[in-house]
């Protein structure tokens, strides 16, 4: 089989509750199509069963979309690269069986990519304005499913120093946004509110946690406590203090991130640091990155907002990677909601 260098790929993501495809020619993205699946605001969550309904819905327009901004015609493509996983074990085959599908009618090339993966590589889509990471470096990358850090010494070379012990980052944003009363998802209504207000008007207590691991379990009920407490003593407690609650949700959540990523940096001598997962978007992580660069001299990296978010563009820069090393895969393989970073 030959192999060009600069492939037409199609790129399909759909590890949770985004169906999304993307065209992408080498690195450069061709066109980057992501559906939102809205039904999950009305459970004040992602339900897994209706999630991969969802993508059986969406997928065909989707991908048809995607071809059609990028101007390609199937025949043209030279691969088609998917989530494998870490997701939802029923989100992840409607997405892999859909691949698989496509590339055995066209016979192309399939290409199985790992979701945490995509999106620490997502830096490395094709963006003139943006300065590309050194390797090695340092990845947090924070979603609403994950926490870890990543140390990056290739493209597949990577190698986990911690991660969470229990609850995600993204999951303590969204449970402490339903315990005030936003609506799903909550996190970006915490980090909007934060911003006017006083991030050190409660304290709920942070978690001791050895190593370079997370855990976000007690902090979440710790702010649960505070709130139900409140609320005992006043009815209108999250009114009055709503602005204030939010600032120190997230300045506790902020301080968790600060303090193990700082770790990782003394313990590694890595100062090249890279921001990945869909909490890479709250401008309070974001700033506080930026001052910790100048405090303690640390470049930082951080993705446009269209690749925090799950999309299939990241997915695709890791598909074209891989095909370019001839790193393709069998239709055999299977999706794997569990599908973690040491099984690349």
């Amino acid at each position: 089989m030959t192999f060009t260098t600069e492939p037409i790929l199609l790129a399909i993501e759909s590890s949770c509750d985004d169906t999304s495809a993307a065209v992408l020619k080498g690195r450069e993205v061709l066109s980057n199509v992501v559906q939102t699946q809205l039904i999950h605001e009305n459970f004040g969550g992602v339900v897994p069963e209706l999630a991969s309904r969802e993508h059986q819905q969406y997928i065909v327009a989707v991908v048809d979309k995607a071809l059609a901004m990028a101007n390609i015609e199937k025949k043209e493509l030279d691969a088609i690269a998917y989530t494998r996983g870490p997701g939802l074990l029923g989100s992840l085959l409607v997405g892999a069986s859909f691949a698989k599908s496509l590339a055995l009618a066209l016979d192309i090339p399939l290409i199985d990519v790992n979701h945490m993966q995509a999106h620490i590589l997502a830096h490395f889509i094709h963006d003139p304005q943006k300065k590309q990471p050194n390797f090695p470096f340092l990845s947090l990358t924070v979603s609403g499913g994950h926490t870890q850090l990543v140390k990056v010494t290739d493209f597949f070379d990577l190698t986990l120093l911690g991660e969470t012990l229990d609850d995600a980052v993204g999951e303590c944003f969204d449970k402490s946004a339903k315990l005030l009363g936003f609506d799903y998802p909550g996190g970006p209504q915490i980090d909007k509110r934060a911003q006017v207000g006083n991030s050190s008007a409660f304290d709920f207590g942070l978690p001791k946690v050895d190593l370079l691991n997370f855990s976000f379990s007690g902090l979440k009920t710790g702010i649960s406590r505070v709130i139900q407490k409140g609320i005992l003593s006043d009815p209108h407690f999250i009114e009055k203090n709503c602005n204030d609650l939010c600032a120190s949700i997230q300045g506790a959540i902020l301080k968790i991130l600060e303090d193990k990523l700082l770790k990782a940096v003394q313990q590694t001598g890595i100062k090249e640091i890279v921001l990945s997962g869909g909490v890479a978007a709250n401008s309070g992580l974001r700033n506080r990155l930026k001052e910790l660069s100048a405090i303690h001299q640390l470049t930082i990296h951080l993705p446009p907002f269209e690749y925090c978010t799950d999309n299939a563009a990241m997915i695709g820069v890791v598909g074209v990677l891989k095909y370019q090393n001839g790193l393709v895969t069998s239709d055999g393989v299977s999706a794997d909601a569990r599908y973690d970073l040491t099984n690349l």
